[in-house]
């Protein structure tokens, strides 16, 4: 993992940023509705393919991984690695789990299962130790659609890194569509990037 410091003197982005983060901080998201009507045709599992998918996207553009790193120091990392929620029936809780980014789905599938199975039943909010700083987070909510969601974090304009929430897929019109949120800091990414990366997102699922 590389973290590059950004040079704000020469940063094309760095009226933006100092806007969006300085004096009007500005988070903002984004639901959409993802048609993976090839991902069920093809009997994949969903939240792996998912998963792959979001990290190929953010691993392609540079403002999905711009962040503040712990020693508060504004650069972007070469790679992130997705970071997952599981439910825990028992106890209706949910740990978060993490696997590295590999750029085979089916390395990364074979990966995802792996840590699944070692780290699945681990209870508490990290079920696998060790957790990368250069992670990005992924939930799903399978048990409702939803036409809009937002989180909203007391500290969330000093957190430049996007967090994806999926909901459950459901047909119509004979497709299968999911529904997608987005949430990202105005500071880094604004309306075209976030509308490629679901374009780009929407290309790779179909493909």
């Amino acid at each position: 993992m590389v973290f590059e410091k950004i040079d704000r003197s020469s940063w094309k982005r760095n009226e933006y940023f100092e806007h969006y983060f300085a004096d009007i901080p500005c988070t903002y998201s984004m639901t959409v509705k993802l048609d993976i009507t090839q991902i069920k045709k093809k009997r994949m599992k969903l939240y792996p393919a998912m998963l792959y998918y979001l990290a190929t996207i953010v691993n392609r553009h540079s403002e999905f991984r711009t962040a503040i790193n712990q020693e508060g120091e504004l650069g972007i990392y070469d790679e992130m690695i997705p970071s997952y929620t599981i439910f825990h029936e028992d106890t209706e809780t949910f740990s978060d789990l993490w696997t590295e980014y590999m750029p085979n789905i089916e390395e990364f599938s074979r990966a995802y299962e792996n840590d699944i199975q070692r780290y699945g039943s681990n209870h508490g909010m990290t079920g696998k130790p060790n957790v990368p700083e250069n992670v990005f987070t992924v939930s799903m909510l399978p048990w409702s659609t939803f036409e809009s969601f937002n989180l909203n974090l007391q500290k969330g304009y000093s957190y430049l890194i996007p967090i994806f929430t999926l909901g459950k897929y459901y047909e119509e019109d004979e497709r299968i569509l999911l529904p997608l949120a987005v949430q990202v800091h105005h500071a880094v990414c604004d309306g075209f990037h976030i509308c490629r990366f679901v374009n780009e997102l929407q290309e790779l699922i179909n493909s």
